[in-house]
This record gives structure tokens, sequence and C-alpha cells, in this order.
């Protein structure tokens, strides 16, 4: 099960990059209107299987309600924005960007090791 945290202001992005300095952060942009955006939260969720110790924070954006801090993250990441869309963020950087069907959990277990 994944213990969403709400992304929901942009001071949020700082906290994100001053805890991704000791932990891997990751987002999820999410349309709730999109059955793509739909499946692919589905499927994260079906794959997740972090244990407490090792799970990365994981953030949760409805970018439909927060459009702004949809585009606030592509800016501060240097991602082009898509939706669905998943960041991994370590040390203030994305260094995994997947999107729509791509989305895959292995990538990011690899990544977070």
């Amino acid at each position: 099960m994944i213990n969403w945290n709400t992304l929901t202001s942009s001071a949020q992005l700082d906290e994100i990059d001053r805890l991704s300095h000791s932990q891997t952060i990751l987002i999820f942009k999410h349309s709730t209107t999109c059955p793509i955006s739909s499946m692919a939260k589905y499927r994260l969720e079906d794959q997740w299987k972090f244990g407490e110790e090792e799970e990365p924070l994981i953030y949760y954006l409805d970018l439909l309600s927060y459009r702004p801090l949809s585009s606030a993250i592509a800016d501060r990441y240097s991602v082009h924005h898509e939706s669905p869309q998943l960041l991994v963020i370590k040390k203030g950087e994305c260094i995994l960007e997947s999107s729509h069907l791509g989305i895959n959990l292995a990538e990011v277990e690899e990544v977070v090791g």
C-alpha cells in the first residue's frame, strides 16, 4: 500500500529538495479525468513492494486542481510536463522521469536501491 503525501503548494517543493538529500522522493503527477493516468496509478499501487524501512517518500499531485504547481515542478526539475508522470528526486535533482504506461516500478527500484 502506498502512503501518499498530497502535494498542494510550491513551498512543498523546497521541502522535497531538502528531504531528497537524505532519502529518495517520488512525485506522481495524475490527471483525475484521464483513463491512462488512472491505469498508471493503479499499476503503480499494484506493483508497490517497498517495506517500511526502504520505502521512498511519495507525493501525489492532482494536476487538474494544481496546474500551476505541475508547471513549477517541470521548471524546477527540467523535465517536460507529462500526465501521468513519475519523477524520482535525489539530492535536489530528477534522476528518473517516466510517463504514461512507461511508468515502471522496477526502474524506480533500481535507482532507489
